[in-house]
């Protein structure tokens, strides 16, 4: 029987979905997640190969390789759908994946900066340097 009325919020909460399973140290870090592209893979293992990753980083790298599956997803749909389309009220709107290619392009770029990737002299170093902290001197 349908339930009447106005629904509970746990009856209306999301049960989040299991994260893909992160390689560790014990298994195989350096092939990365199965459920990423082969450009985010190749990616993926220069990055283990040039640096000694802590646990963190891992998760940090995983979620920049996502973030950069899912922005080229988005520029393949605009590709082929155009980047406007015409609503049924007539104007002309930005397709959604514009949105969501942004979006993940600008996660990635922070992952990087938050793994330091770029920092010069990278290829020198073995681990990735601290990052400086935010808290003011006082």
């Amino acid at each position: 029987m349908k339930q009447r009325g106005r629904k509970s919020s746990a009856s209306l909460a999301v049960v989040p979905t299991q994260p893909a399973p992160l390689p560790t140290a014990s298994g195989n870090a350096s092939e990365g997640p199965a459920h990423i592209s082969t450009e985010a893979g190749a990616w993926w293992r220069d990055v283990v190969r040039d640096y000694d990753l802590e646990p963190h980083h891992l998760r940090l790298l995983q979620a920049a390789c996502e973030s950069w599956d899912r922005a080229q997803l988005a520029r393949q749909a605009v590709a082929t759908d155009r980047i406007t389309f015409k609503d049924s009220s007539g104007p002309l709107k930005a397709h959604p994946a514009v949105a969501i290619e942004r979006d993940a392009r600008t996660m990635f770029a922070r992952l990087v900066r938050e793994l330091d990737l770029d920092a010069e002299g990278a290829a020198d170093r073995a681990q990735p340097p601290a990052l400086s902290s935010n808290r003011r001197g006082g």
